[in-house]
């Protein structure tokens, strides 16, 4: 049986008449750089997160910087965060001229460690940006009351994280603004590249809307310097169209996630992922624990099913980061994550029979 890691072609195929309906009226209007249907979206996003505000872009990598770029980040400026995420959280930081600084994460949600936060704050650490990674939220109450002792904002990166609930609040709604990301494989995946910004902070917002569409407050008349970061039209309208499916496909996600853990549950060598009691995931992936991960992996292929790694290096250790200089042996339950972890297929296409010959697979391999 062939499975494959994701299935783009079976969402986007299901709905394809309807964004081609939409998109053929932008092409008639030639409305392809904002107008309604980014405003149409944005308002629509800004509803389903519970902020007031949603800013649409061209990427969740613009949507992180344009958040630290508004909060007035300067060079030098330290910015902490997990080191077990994708490069665009610390480009980010880095791009708008701070600073990244790691903290080790839990064994247990693979997010970032409230214990180990105060060690690494100094007169130069302006925020935290804990990532919801793999769609499961940070330790949100503990992040934020560290923050506010000493004077940081808090930033989500959410771009994993559509609809997941932290203590019944909404991923995008928890810190001083949230950074989303739109590319095709996330659980609201546009055609192409689109990302962006929820936040509660009308100042931040207004300012961030200038920055992505080069610092203008009208055409023509530039408050700022800004960068051309703007989500056109097409990619609005056809997020608009996959936005109505999202709560389906996400209680789909959790409902596939609970048969992994009914079908992989005991098996020696095997360790299936937590989640925190006050915890809600998106599940944008489903991820695992494995001695042997590797020769897993391998064996799995050869049975044509496809696996993911998320992250097989962490960003301390990639040479982009090498003037850290942080050796191994720094974050050392990131370390070992890396090591051991593997994601399975995990979309809402995928049929119970699938997940059955994955997990019999992984039984007769572990066997």
């Amino acid at each position: 049986m062939n499975i494959p890691f994701l299935d783009l072609k079976a969402q986007n195929s299901a709905l394809k008449q309807k964004i081609l309906l939409i998109w053929e009226k932008i092409l008639d209007e030639a409305a392809f750089i904002g107008g309604k249907y980014v405003k149409a979206f944005e308002e629509e996003f800004a509803t389903l997160t519970h902020t007031t505000h949603c800013i649409a872009l061209n990427s969740g990598t613009d949507a992180l910087r344009f958040i630290f770029l508004a909060l007035g980040l300067n060079p030098g400026d330290e910015v902490i965060t997990a080191p077990n995420t994708f490069i665009a959280t610390t480009e980010a930081i880095s791009q708008a001229g701070g600073k990244p600084v790691f903290v080790d994460i839990d064994p247990g949600t693979y997010t970032l460690d409230p214990g180990k936060i105060e060690a690494a704050i100094t007169p130069k650490t302006q925020g935290i940006v804990p990532v919801h990674l793999y769609g499961q939220p940070a330790e949100m109450d503990a992040i934020t009351a560290i923050a506010k002792k000493h004077n940081l904002w808090v930033v989500e990166d959410a771009c994993q994280a559509h609809l997941a609930e932290y203590k019944g609040r909404t991923a995008g709604s928890l810190g001083r603004a949230a950074a989303f990301s739109f590319y095709p494989g996330k659980n609201l995946g546009a055609c192409g590249d689109a990302g962006a910004v929820t936040t509660n902070d009308p100042d931040l917002a207004a300012i961030i809307a200038m920055l992505r569409d080069h610092g203008q407050t009208r055409k023509y008349y530039h408050a700022m310097e800004g960068y051309n970061g703007r989500c056109d039209a097409l990619q609005a309208a056809a997020l608009s169209v996959k936005l109505k499916h999202l709560p389906l496909w996400t209680e789909t996600r959790r409902r596939h996630a609970q048969r992994y853990q009914e079908l992989l549950h005991d098996i020696p060598g095997l360790t299936l992922p937590l989640t925190a009691p006050e915890n809600l995931p998106a599940y944008h992936l489903f991820v695992v624990q494995l001695e042997n991960r590797d020769f897993v992996m391998d064996a799995l292929a050869k049975k044509d099913i496809a696996t993911g790694l998320h992250y097989p290096l962490p960003l301390h250790r990639q040479e982009a980061y090498a003037h850290l200089h942080l050796p191994v042996g720094s974050f050392p339950v990131t370390e070992a994550c890396a090591e051991r972890l593997l994601s399975l297929p995990l979309y809402p296409e995928l049929t119970d029979e699938q997940i059955v010959f994955v997990c019999d697979s992984i039984k007769e391999i572990l066997g």
